[in-house]
């Protein structure tokens, strides 16, 4: 679907805008630069020299226009009446010395925060833009999952190894959608058969895919910002169904081997489900019989109620987080929305968990003891990404605040009309289409969501990241 954009141009909001994007990073305790010491050994850090030499295998990556950091690298072809898949992962466990000082700072960030006003990388950038990065037309060392694929889509095989690759091209998802919609041929020609396959598999599991709407807060050529909403493109589930296949296969080399970090969701209770049944209820959209994700995955996004549902269904994505195990089984090891076990192992240039996986799935492919160091900090992971995530998301959720207030700061004393998503009490979320801002604000007694109130705008705060509104 076509993306929607509202803009702030440089001005005096725009000022005090960046000045409150610079304090909140501030107030993050996240720092872009690194010590010198963990610079120094980035610079001169390398990777085993791999046995196996793929590096005639034409790998291709796929990610947002310009991105740098790239973690994974893929290669398609038929197999008989099935398909083999190559996904490689960029070899940060070889690159990273254990205790070391790279090692020691990537613990204390946990993951990649991306600001409005750049990136907060995980690790130095000359290793995660440069020298672990999947870029293409260099030769890199990864770790590269082969998958054969029956003709349904189902994983008959799979194995792991560290090997020498040189991607070929670097896509990005906007032109490989358009040029997939022509029918080019081309590195992601069988991406669309393939993924659709495997969405479908997650459909027989059980599996559920929220999919709200991206909102991603941008600079402009300008230099003012702008937030973007848009909902992904096909070829970006696509792609994902690759990553949550090795997931999956990571997973299960760490169940099989009894040692490992499993990502993972319950499934909501009976309390949940019949709450949200209510919601759709009196949004006019009822879920009525089947399963949940089906039900999600055949909502029509043009729909103007589907948002408010798919903002209802978050509720049924809530109590994710990390389990460890050394010896026996965690008494839970399913994610739930995926309906399998699954393991973060996909994006180690961005997300701390992820090396932790590939150092164990290695050592547990290729027959050896699973690494000391992997093993000794394995109970620490949860806390570190809990703690980064929960930065992470403050990041996200106050630049996204701040932003919306730096649209609105013009419009103070006017009306707006604005759609109600989701009513909370006395108060509802609510949807102002231009500029488009999301926002909480008081609505009428028995507002209804899907309805439009109209709403005058009294005060901004851009610092704080409020607005507020009356009726």
């Amino acid at each position: 679907m076509p993306q929607r954009r509202s803009h702030v141009a440089p001005s005096a909001a725009q000022t005090e805008l960046a000045a409150a994007l610079a304090s909140l990073r501030e107030s993050l305790d996240a720092p872009a630069e690194f010590p010198s010491a963990v610079l120094a050994e980035a610079e001169a850090s390398t990777a085993p020299a791999p046995a196996l030499d793929l590096r005639e295998i034409p790998f291709a990556t796929l990610d947002p226009k310009g991105s740098r950091d790239l973690d994974q690298a893929f290669q398609l072809e038929r197999r008989g009446s099935g398909y083999t898949v190559r996904y490689a992962i960029a070899d940060v466990p070889g690159f990273v010395a254990p205790c070391g000082a790279v090692d020691t700072e990537a613990r204390r960030r946990g993951q990649t925060l991306y600001a409005a006003d750049g990136t907060i990388p995980l690790h130095p950038r000359v290793l995660s833009e440069d020298r672990a990065s999947l870029l293409p037309e260099v030769e890199r060392p990864a770790l590269v999952w082969t998958f054969a694929l029956d003709e349904a889509g189902l994983v008959e095989d799979f194995r792991l190894e560290r090997a020498l690759l040189r991607s070929r091209v670097q896509l990005d998802y906007t032109t490989t959608q358009a040029s997939l919609d022509r029918g080019e041929d081309g590195p992601a020609a069988l991406l669309p058969e393939i993924g659709a396959l495997r969405v479908e598999q997650e459909r027989l599991r059980g599996g559920a895919s929220l999919n709200l709407p991206d909102e991603e807060v941008v600079r402009t050529e300008d230099g003012g910002y702008a937030i973007e909403r848009r909902h992904p493109l096909p070829v970006e589930e696509w792609n994902a169904q690759l990553s949550l296949m090795t997931g999956m296969a990571a997973a299960s080399l760490m169940l099989d081997a009894k040692v490992g970090i499993l990502r993972t969701m319950p499934q909501p209770d009976e309390k949940a489900f019949d709450a949200f049944r209510h919601q759709t209820e009196a949004l006019g959209r009822p879920w009525t019989t089947g399963r949940y994700g089906d039900y999600l995955r055949d909502l029509d996004r043009a729909d103007p109620l589907t948002l408010p549902v798919l903002e209802a269904a978050a509720t049924l994505f809530r109590g994710a987080g990390y389990a460890t195990f050394d010896g026996s089984l965690p008494s839970s090891t399913e994610q739930a929305a995926i309906a399998a076990p699954y393991a973060h192992a996909t994006a180690p240039l961005r997300r701390l968990v992820d090396r932790w996986s590939l150092a164990i799935c290695l050592a547990v492919s290729e027959g050896r003891d699973v690494p000391a160091w992997a093993r000794d900090s394995l109970a620490d992971i949860p806390g570190l990404m809990q703690e980064s995530g929960q930065r992470a998301s403050k990041l996200d959720a106050q630049t996204v605040n701040c932003v919306e207030a730096a649209l609105l700061t013009p419009l103070v004393g006017t009306v707006v009309d604005a759609t109600v998503i989701e009513i909370r009490g006395e108060r509802a979320s609510v949807q102002i289409a231009d500029p488009a801002v999301t926002a909480s604000a008081p609505v009428p007694p028995d507002t209804a969501p899907g309805s439009v109130v109209r709403l005058r705008i009294v005060d901004t705060d851009i610092s704080a990241g409020t607005v507020d509104f009356a009726l």
